[in-house]
C-alpha cells in the first residue's frame, strides 16, 4: 500500500492541511471570479445577483462586490453583511417572500426597496411597513426534476399574479416585475423554457392592462457537476436559456438572476483527516473529523452527492465513511470504493462551496472546518 504520485492541486491541499490542520475548507478566489465570468459570458442579458444563502462567508461576499454582482438576500443579517462589504443598496433584492416586519422596516431604512411577494398577506405587510417599495410577483413554475422543489413552498399561481400586481399598484407600491425559481440544481432545461413562457404571457397581459413591467428575475438553480466523469450541465443548458430569453422576453426588459450554487460550489474544497478506523459489517470504517452535522450538512439539507477522494493508491474495497460525532446518524457513505486508509490520511471533496459551511453546526462541541481563502 503506497501513497500515489500527487497532482499539483493535491500537493497544495496536503500542504495547506499540514499548515492549518483539518477539517479545512479552502475557498479559491480565482475560481469565484471564473464562475462570475462564465455566467456573464453564457447569459449576457442576465445580471447575476449572488444568492448569499448559498455561502455567506465574508470573503466570498467581498469578492462578489469586487465583481460588481448584485445580491439576492433573504434576511436582515444578510442585508447588513452585504452592505457592510461595500455593496450599494440598489444592488440588493430582498427575495424572501415571507419577511418579518422588523426586517422590512430596517431594509427600507437601509435603502433596500426591491423585494418579492407571492400572497396578498405579504402585500398588506409590505404596503404598511415599506410603502412605495418596488415589488416583483414571484410566480409558481414547474420544478420537475430539480433536486430541491422550491415551488412547493413559494410562488403565486400564474393565474393570480396579475391580480396581485394590480392590487399592489392600488396599495401605493411600485409593481416592477416578475420572478420565478425552477428549483435548485436544475438539470432539466425545460423548466426554464416553461417558466419563461409563463413570464412572457404575463408581461403581455400586464402591457394590455396598462401595468408595464420592467424586470424579470429568472431565479437560481443553475447546476454544477459533482463528479469528475460528469459533463458540466450548465454548458448545455445556458445556450438554450439564452435563446429562449431572446425569443420570449422583449429587449427593454431588465433580466436578473439569483445564482448561488453555481457561483460558489466549484470554488471550495473540503479537506478532512482520518481520525479513527475499524472493521464493521465486514468492511473498513473510516471516521473523519468532519461529517453530516458540520460541513457535509449539504448531504442532508441539500441532497448533495459528493465524490470523496484520497491521496493513496492500492486495491479498492467497499468502505464506510463516518463523521466524528457520537450520533449514529452521522454516517456519511456506506459504499465508497477506497484503498485502505491509515490514521492521518486525507479525504477531500471538491465542489462543496454551496450549502455546506452555511448550514454547519458545532454539535458535540465539534467546530466546523476552519476556512481559508487562497487566490
Amino acid at each position: 500500500m503506497a501513497k500515489q504520485t500527487l497532482t499539483a492541486a493535491q500537493r497544495r491541499l496536503r500542504d495547506l492541511a499540514k499548515k492549518h490542520g483539518t477539517p479545512l475548507m479552502v475557498i479559491s478566489r480565482s475560481a469565484l471570479k471564473r464562475q462570475v465570468r462564465r455566467f456573464r459570458e453564457a447569459l449576457p442579458r442576465v445580471e447575476p445577483f449572488f444568492a448569499v444563502k448559498a455561502n455567506p462567508h465574508p470573503e466570498i461576499v467581498k469578492t462578489m462586490v469586487g465583481e460588481s454582482t448584485g445580491f439576492d438576500v433573504a434576511s436582515l443579517p444578510e442585508i447588513r453583511a452585504v452592505l457592510a462589504a461595500g455593496a450599494k443598496p440598489d444592488r440588493l433584492i430582498y427575495a424572501n417572500t415571507v419577511k418579518p416586519v422588523a426586517s422590512l422596516i430596517a431594509a427600507l431604512k437601509a435603502g433596500v426597496n426591491l423585494m418579492t411577494f407571492d400572497s396578498e398577506y405579504e402585500l398588506d405587510k409590505i404596503a404598511e411597513h415599506a410603502p412605495r417599495a418596488r415589488v416583483l410577483a414571484r410566480v409558481k413554475v414547474p420544478n420537475i426534476g430539480s433536486i430541491v422543489e422550491l415551488s412547493l413552498k413559494f410562488g403565486a399561481d400564474p393565474s393570480d399574479a396579475m391580480s396581485l400586481l394590480i392590487k399592489s399598484k392600488k396599495m401605493g407600491l411600485d409593481p416592477v416585475g416578475l420572478s420565478f425559481h425552477v428549483g435548485s440544481q436544475c438539470t432539466r432545461v425545460e423548466n426554464y423554457i416553461q417558466a419563461l413562457e409563463i413570464a412572457s404571457i404575463l408581461l403581455k397581459d400586464a402591457q394590455l392592462k396598462q401595468l408595464p413591467l420592467s424586470i424579470v428575475d429568472i431565479g437560481g438553480g443553475y447546476p454544477i457537476p459533482h463528479f469528475d466523469h460528469e459533463d458540466d450541465p450548465f454548458d448545455s443548458s445556458a445556450p438554450v436559456i439564452r435563446r429562449e430569453i431572446d425569443r420570449l422576453i422583449p429587449g427593454n426588459i431588465r433580466m436578473i438572476a439569483e445564482p448561488g450554487r453555481f457561483m460558489v460550489g466549484p470554488a471550495v474544497t473540503l479537506v478532512m483527516g482520518v481520525i479513527g478506523k475499524s472493521i464493521r459489517e465486514n468492511k473498513h470504517w473510516y471516521y473523519l473529523d468532519d461529517g453530516l452535522y458540520a460541513d457535509l450538512s449539504g448531504m442532508v439539507f441539500d441532497h448533495c452527492k459528493y465524490q470523496f477522494k484520497v491521496m493513496r493508491n492500492g486495491r479498492t474495497q467497499l468502505s464506510t465513511l463516518a463523521g466524528p460525532t457520537c450520533d449514529s446518524f452521522d454516517i456519511i457513505e456506506r459504499g465508497e470504493e477506497l484503498p485502505e486508509l491509515e490514521l492521518g490520511d486525507l479525504v477531500y471533496v471538491e465542489n462543496i462551496g454551496a450549502y455546506s459551511s452555511a448550514s454547519a453546526t458545532s454539535f458535540n462541541g465539534l467546530e466546523p472546518a476552519k476556512i481559508i481563502v487562497v487566490n
